[in-house]
């Protein structure tokens, strides 16, 4: 699934799922090299894990974060 975030620097979060792991994810935008680090360290993690230790991770005065945007488009997954 392809997930349009908003309110950060990344603009989109392609993320492949599969049984309740995740598989890959890839960040469109953003802060490459901290992207990249948190792609690698969620790839194999299931994704309530990952919703538990990243939503509501805000960036600077920002209401939200890259890892808030990627918890967010997991919650939306699941939905589907």
């Amino acid at each position: 699934m392809v997930y349009q975030t908003h309110g950060v620097c990344s603009n989109a979060i392609d993320v492949d799922v599969d049984g309740g792991i995740i598989k890959s994810v890839h960040f469109s935008g953003g802060c490459d090299g901290n992207l990249q680090g948190i792609s690698r360290l969620v790839e194999g993690m299931s994704v309530s894990e990952v919703i538990k230790h990243f939503d509501g991770i805000t960036c600077g005065r920002k209401k939200t974060s890259c890892p808030d945007q990627l918890a967010k488009a997991l919650k939306a997954l699941q939905k589907t």
